[in-house]
């Protein structure tokens, strides 16, 4: 102690270690294996998506083209939204054909259908792929769409769009941001065409930028399973003590 309290630019680059490693320390929320529904419905497989902290939960029935999925993600505040899309013809946000989740004036959770035809146009009605079922949930500080769309007989993979949103005003959804993890929120679903496949030859590859810039697939790495808790409580830890030194010498 007294060695740092003699060197006291040896001091300042310890602590500014520290400080440092606790910044970059990961924090991973939990995959999307580790997700429980109150429902307790269950799905074939499940994706943790490569922006806005999202997964998607999803069963593919091929006898009856459609596909019943689980969208979960944090708002971007409480009191905002969160939508999934499918856009039956192109990638990106417009054409696409969406669900979106939010609380009512009541509080509660509501699913609406929006059909997205431009990036300036929401228009809240009837959308072209058939929703026989939605529902939603606030829990945990995220929010959930359950959904089954049914999707055409020839389809072979899904273009599917994700967003938050901050706020909801008069029912409607206010404008999401443009940051870079929200113009990256789009990908595909590769689907089996034979009810028989193998559950885990199909996956979610997120494609790049909206549709102004050239696509480029993108194949997500797997979250690292790292104990990022016991590290930042350590880093954190370690921090508080050499300041608690500086103090006391």
């Amino acid at each position: 102690m007294a060695f740092l309290n003699r060197n006291p630019s040896l001091c300042f680059l310890v602590l500014t270690f520290a400080y440092l490693l606790l910044l970059t320390s990961p924090v991973h929320s939990l995959s999307c294996s580790s997700q429980k529904f109150t429902n307790n419905k269950l799905y074939t497989k499940c994706t943790d998506l490569p922006t806005l902290g999202a997964s998607l939960h999803w069963t593919h029935i091929p006898k009856n083209p459609s596909l019943s999925i689980a969208f979960v993600a944090p708002p971007a505040k409480p009191e905002g939204w969160i939508a999934w899309a499918i856009n039956p013809t192109q990638t990106g946000m417009a054409g696409s054909q969406a669900l979106v989740a939010f609380k009512d004036s009541n509080g509660s959770m509501t699913v609406k259908t929006y059909n997205i035809s431009s990036y300036s146009s929401l228009v809240e009605g009837k959308i072209s792929l058939e929703v026989p079922e939605s529902s939603a949930e606030y829990s945990d500080k995220s929010m959930k769409i359950f959904a089954t769309v049914k999707l055409p007989k020839t389809m072979t993979e899904v273009n599917h769009v994700w967003q938050v949103g901050g706020s909801v005003e008069e029912g409607m959804p206010v404008k999401h941001e443009f940051q870079p993890a929200n113009l990256k929120a789009m990908g595909k679903l590769q689907l089996q065409l034979t009810e028989n496949a193998q559950s885990n030859d199909t996956a979610t590859t997120p494609v790049g930028s909206p549709s102004i810039a050239p696509i480029t697939s993108i194949t997500p790495s797997p979250s690292p399973k790292t104990n990022s808790g016991s590290r930042n409580t350590i880093t954190y830890a370690f921090f508080m003590l050499m300041v608690r030194v500086l103090i006391l010498n």
